[in-house]
């Protein structure tokens, strides 16, 4: 073999080389496609229903939740010696204001922040009642943070965040659903939450 023709033999073998190692190369993975609204919220986890859940009434009766089924509810962390408690006066008003409309307040007092709910049952039934005139469903005093928390809490908690204090206010809707949140510096007649319950009232 002359040196030209091995010269073009070894210049054939390397390109043949080089192609296949061109060929074999793995691809760069593409960024993946946008997954469409649709199919995002089919893959997201959904919030757990409230209707489940059993809990006592603040004079002892056991009432399923269910029983709300079909009303727009604000759940609220309650206290009797908070800086907040006159609160109680617009939770009251926000009450009467949609009852007729298919919308409850639900109290459930506690003594989890600053330990001022630190009453009986009997105690703060009366209190809410002569002071604010509460008409509202109010619950036996239940634990609304910590490992200890009700089972309530936990579910209002993993679908729209930790209470901060007292009377945070979770938004739940007709199927028990929670669908909204505020802390205790917003107020029960705030636009802000007047909206929102209109919103979930008028939806289906």
């Amino acid at each position: 073999m002359t040196l030209e023709r091995l010269a073009a033999t070894l210049f054939a073998s390397a390109l043949a080389l080089g192609g296949c190692a061109s060929a074999s190369k793995e691809p760069t993975p593409s960024a993946p496609a946008p997954v469409s609204q649709a199919r995002a919220a089919q893959n997201a986890p959904s919030a757990k229903s409230i209707h489940g859940l059993t809990m006592k009434r603040i004079d002892g009766t056991q009432t399923v939740l269910s029983s709300f089924a079909g009303k727009v509810l604000l759940v609220v962390n309650t206290a009797s010696e908070c800086g907040y408690t006159p609160q109680y006066e617009g939770l009251q008003a926000l009450h009467a204001k949609y009852e007729n409309r298919g919308f409850a307040v639900l109290g459930f007092p506690s003594n989890d922040f600053g330990g001022q709910e630190p009453g009986e049952a009997q105690e703060i039934a009366t209190f809410c009642k002569s002071r604010y005139g509460v008409t509202f469903p109010m619950f036996e005093k239940v634990q609304t943070t910590g490992p200890q928390r009700a089972e309530l809490y936990t579910t209002l908690a993993t679908a729209k965040g930790e209470p901060g204090w007292n009377f945070h206010k979770y938004l739940v809707d007709k199927h028990g659903i929670p669908v909204a949140a505020w802390g205790s510096m917003t107020k029960p007649e705030s636009q802000e939450i007047a909206a929102a319950i209109e919103s979930a009232l008028a939806a289906p």
